[in-house]
């Protein structure tokens, strides 16, 4: 059969726009396409290209699966999702918000594929309380080195799914996946605001507010003496029928529009760096005070406030940036942050787009990022000097026996990455026991040294 698979070399990156590297590129439209393009092994699949780094880069072959399949449907009965891994967290709530259903853990943007988020795990506002994406998957279809579909679930085959679970698409290729969905009333949601004046106060703020279903904070990552560790913590609840004016009970479930902003171009380089960071952060800190009163915001601009303005990793110009994203354990999070939050100061890097969440138990084990403790993301211009405060901070994550997370990272070395990840030897026993070892490879997985 003639392939009808559209195959290039360019150029790729990730959403981070560093690295960019020359890859052999596979649009599949069939299973067949599919199956053809893992035999140009070693490849690996790359869905809405929303992985900060290298994770879905590979010179000799990524698999294009975004416009393969797209497909959702909805039990409204019982909201149980079934949806082809191509299909985004915005191809799902257009579906599912109208019929009352909700996903049960996002990241913060809804352009991300479902097949993505569950090769990273993805974890959202609420992970103290409902743990991370692969917590609800029901199950998942697989395709394998050998081009054949393997179904894996709690139930069958389990070690290969939840190896799949925050596997970063080293085990195969996800071509389905049930999820289950929760139940909401309205498309709204009910947020407070808290102000943490320093890092032990917002700690006392997430502690305090454990019972709210979602909490995430913005936080001042280059203000320093009493005030290091300033930050804002918005805490939220899907609101209620009786939480709506009058005015929108009649349509409970549907919210307005938003406005989108486009970046067309790139911004010059000197736009961003540590003078304007502070500048906004202090612009931010004070524009947010006064604000605890309770508000209901529609639940697009409460979870992917960033989605609003299209192509906003162009304002970090032509080098691109790294979002630099760790987990310290819960005991030692406090000391941890404290000398991350020094040495980014003392750097004169530029941190923008600051975020703190506090981290629920560790639900799996493999290559899943998440782990009870304190998780910290920033996002940084690339510069010369950059990578000296990354590798820095490394040393400050390993010391605290954290972790980096794998769909944001662009850099870290081998050594680092075994250190945080402490169950890679039955991950890579599994690889091999279902052929996929040597047939799917990123660019992140040859630099960490995985086989």
């Amino acid at each position: 059969m003639l392939s009808t698979c559209h195959v290039h070399d360019g150029p790729l990156s990730g959403w981070g726009r560093y690295p960019v590297l020359p890859c052999m590129q596979h649009d599949p439209v069939t299973v067949e396409d599919m199956v053809r393009a893992i035999e140009s092994a070693p490849v690996i699949a790359r869905g809405a290209g929303r992985a900060y780094g290298d994770s879905a880069l590979q010179t000799q072959g990524v698999i294009r699966t975004k416009q393969m399949g797209r497909a959702v449907s909805l039990d409204a009965a019982s909201g149980v999702l079934e949806a082809e891994a191509g299909a985004s967290f915005a191809d799902v709530l257009a579906v599912a918000v109208p019929q009352g259903w909700f996903v049960p853990v996002t990241p913060g943007t809804k352009f991300v594929t479902l097949g993505g988020a569950a090769a990273a795990d993805v974890h959202g506002k609420n992970h103290h309380a409902a743990g991370a994406f692969g917590d609800h998957v029901l199950w998942l279809e697989l395709m394998g080195a050998d081009g054949n579909l393997r179904r894996c679930s709690p139930t069958e085959d389990a070690a290969c799914f939840q190896a799949t679970l925050g596997g970063m698409g080293l085990t195969g290729i996800i071509r389905r996946l049930a999820l289950q969905m929760i139940p909401v009333e309205t498309a709204w949601m009910r947020q407070e605001t808290v102000m943490a004046p320093d890092l032990e106060a917002a700690f006392a703020a997430f502690e305090a507010s454990q019972d709210w279903t979602y909490t995430v904070a913005w936080i001042d990552a280059l203000a320093g003496g009493a005030a290091q560790g300033r930050t804002v913590l918005f805490r939220g609840e899907h609101a209620r029928l009786d939480d709506l004016p009058a005015a929108r009970r009649a349509h409970p479930l549907e919210a307005p529009a938003r406005r989108r902003l486009s970046i067309p171009v790139n911004a010059p380089n000197l736009l961003l760096n540590r003078w304007s960071a502070r500048a906004f952060n202090m612009a931010y800190w004070r524009a947010q005070r006064g604000k605890t009163e309770t508000q209901l915001v529609d639940y697009d601009s409460y979870f992917y406030p960033l989605d609003a303005v299209l192509h906003w990793n162009r304002l970090y110009g032509r080098r691109g940036f790294v979002q630099y994203q760790c987990v310290l354990p819960l005991a030692a999070s406090l000391r941890g942050l404290r000398q991350m939050l020094d040495a980014i100061r003392a750097s004169g890097e530029g941190a923008f787009l600051a975020v703190l969440k506090l981290m629920g138990a560790q639900s799996r084990t493999g290559l899943s990022f998440p782990m009870q403790g304190y998780t910290l993301a920033l996002d940084f211009p690339m510069t010369k000097t950059l990578p000296r405060l990354l590798h820095r901070l490394d040393a400050i994550v390993t010391a605290y026996q954290g972790r980096i997370y794998l769909a944001k990272d662009a850099r870290m070395s081998a050594e680092t990455f075994r250190r945080g990840y402490d169950d890679l030897e039955n991950f890579e026993a599994l690889r091999r026991d279902i052929g996929a070892a040597g047939v799917f490879k990123s660019h992140q997985s040859e630099r960490l040294g995985l086989s």
